[in-house]
């Protein structure tokens, strides 16, 4: 074995021995990445100068103000209303409760970009209320498991900001507005299953359409929704950048949730910003480490390699395609979703624009993926979390969850095999 593959042996194999071994995954980046220039002799002041490259970059800012933004809008009172105006749209139909959830997480995503904060916020008020009225508690908890994923995708989603600085020359607008057709693709996608399952168990209607009723929701909810329309088209139309965007979302978080909707007060500000800090720290020092283990795979040319050795098995575009996604799934079921965004981009990438998908579409794919893999144990972030809320066995909310897993599989697909899906947004702006 030459010394670059025993290099890359111990790279990968102690890093993934540590995941196994339930290492925080910062750890597990940090030390395999440690380990590895130690056996090739580079100088450990490296990993230092690394760790600050990779959280230096004023892109990378808007990470922090966008998950202050959803944190402040999350704890403000915005959920309930979200609720109001799903449930005016689409709570007329049959097992109208689940489609309301899978509308309002569309909604609230856009606000907190954030597929736990989704759970854990529309979660706590929805699973109540659909048992209530006679739905399934691990039905409940798997559609809004699954509708939280939406959030991914609708911007401004700070995980798409990470993929764009990762990925290098991606525009972040161009990023958020790719998301939001796959967004809705896949909101109709789970309503489907949502209702075929309410016609089989008929789960209950809920009230007749209003018009008068719907048009008073939009008013109540439009200083929230207003925040995602201030984001998108400051960016789109350069008037400010994805940074400025976000610090100006901040701002006006705070004042929509402190003086309009009267959700927090001075002193829910400072708790919920206690929260943020926590939130932010496991983040930055995440990009920061992967950073290192980024420099050690470039170093070692492991993405040419892994481009070479899917390559070697077959050249058939369509295949090759589908092995992206496999790789991806098989990830997000041991891996939380930056740590995966941060380390599989730079080596994925390049072979899936060899094969004719664009960067902002694989980010979309990446996002989706990852999304997927946190629904999935043994490392399901948002299943635990739902599971949490709900009080309903992992067990039986992976059962409930199967029909659901299908519905996110072919939007998956169709994203992955028709490229319009998320660039016929970003081309019309362009």
């Amino acid at each position: 074995m030459t010394p670059e593959n025993m290099a890359i042996a111990i790279l990968l194999g102690s890093f993934f021995v540590m995941i196994f071994l339930r290492f925080p995954i910062a750890y597990a980046v940090g030390i395999s990445s440690v380990l590895c220039l130690l056996y090739l002799g580079l100088p450990l002041s490296s990993v230092c100068q690394q760790m600050v490259k990779g959280v230096s970059s004023f892109s990378l800012m808007a990470v922090p103000f966008f998950i202050t933004m959803g944190c402040l809008m999350g704890s403000g009172g915005i959920s309930e209303k979200l609720i109001a105006l799903a449930n005016a749209l689409v709570g007329w139909m049959r097992g109208g409760m689940a489609m309301v959830n899978i509308v309002a997480s569309y909604f609230f995503g856009g606000i907190s970009g954030s597929a736990a904060a989704d759970t854990a916020s529309l979660g706590s008020i929805l699973i109540p209320m659909m048992v209530e009225q006679g739905y399934d508690d691990d039905f409940s908890t798997a559609v809004t498991i699954t509708s939280s994923c939406e959030g991914l995708l609708v911007p401004p989603s700070h995980n798409m900001v990470i993929y764009a600085t990762t990925a290098g020359g991606i525009s972040v607008g161009s990023l958020f507005l790719a998301g939001y057709v796959p967004g809705a693709l896949l909101a109709v996608s789970l309503m489907i299953g949502s209702y075929i399952i309410s016609v089989k168990r008929n789960y209950p209607k809920g009230e007749k359409f209003s018009l008068k009723n719907f048009i008073k929701q939009v008013s109540v909810s439009f200083w929230a929704l207003a925040a995602v329309l201030i984001v998108v088209f400051g960016v789109v139309g350069g008037v400010f950048t994805a940074t400025e965007s976000a610090a100006i979302a901040v701002i006006y978080s705070l004042i929509v949730s402190v003086f309009i909707y009267k959700g927090l007060d001075w002193k829910g500000v400072w708790r919920v910003l206690g929260e943020c800090v926590d939130t932010l720290a496991i983040v930055l020092i995440l990009i920061a480490t992967s950073n290192v283990f980024g420099y050690c795979l470039t170093y070692l040319h492991v993405p040419s390699l892994a481009a070479n050795a899917i390559t070697n098995i077959t050249d058939n575009p369509i295949i090759l395609a589908l092995l992206l996604n496999l790789i991806l799934l098989v990830l997000g079921c041991i891996m939380d979703m930056a740590p995966i965004i941060l380390i599989a981009t730079p080596i994925l990438l390049p072979l899936a624009t060899s094969i004719g998908i664009d960067p902002i579409q694989f980010g979309i794919m990446i996002v989706l993926n990852c999304g997927i893999g946190l629904l999935t144990p043994p490392v399901g972030a948002v299943l635990f979390i739902g599971s949490a809320v709900s009080k309903v066995s992992m067990e039986r909310i992976v059962k409930a969850t199967l029909p659901f897993y299908l519905c996110m599989l072919v939007t998956l697909l169709l994203i992955t095999f028709i490229p319009q899906i998320s660039l016929w947004l970003p081309g019309l702006f362009s």
